[in-house]
């Protein structure tokens, strides 16, 4: 699995896209109100909306991941990350913003390669 990082509008999908010749149609965008992830696409797009998603659903996303590993074992994984900044005061945007930094962590250390994007250029991390 490869895993590209970096903050939002940095041109991480346009850059997954360019380097491995896929097309739109074979992107799963993770939304914050759907749990399921469609694994037949190529690249999986937000996964930190998955985070999201799978708090309000009262589930573990790192779990969730975990247990379909060998559904994306081969995926391109796109994560933004929310990790700077100020810490959201709010309990809930705090969770989460605690649950992407671990899934960032859990995919790290399951990724082959890790590429950092900022401003549309990659940086390979692992």
């Amino acid at each position: 699995m490869v895993l590209i990082i970096g903050g939002a509008y940095q041109g991480m999908l346009e850059y997954a896209m360019e380097k491995t010749h896929y097309r739109s149609t074979d992107v799963y965008n993770c939304t914050r109100d759907k749990v399921d992830i469609d694994f037949s696409k190529r690249i999986i797009n937000n996964v930190d909306e998955l985070c999201y998603a799978c708090l309000k659903a009262d589930r573990n996303p790192v779990k969730y991941m975990a247990a379909r590993r060998s559904k994306w074992a081969k995926s391109v994984i796109i994560l933004n990350d929310i990790s700077c900044g100020l810490v959201p005061m709010d309990p809930t945007d705090r969770a989460y913003r605690e649950s992407v930094s671990r899934m960032a962590m859990y995919l790290v250390s399951e990724a082959d390669a890790v590429i950092r994007v900022f401003a549309g250029l990659g940086k390979r991390l692992k």
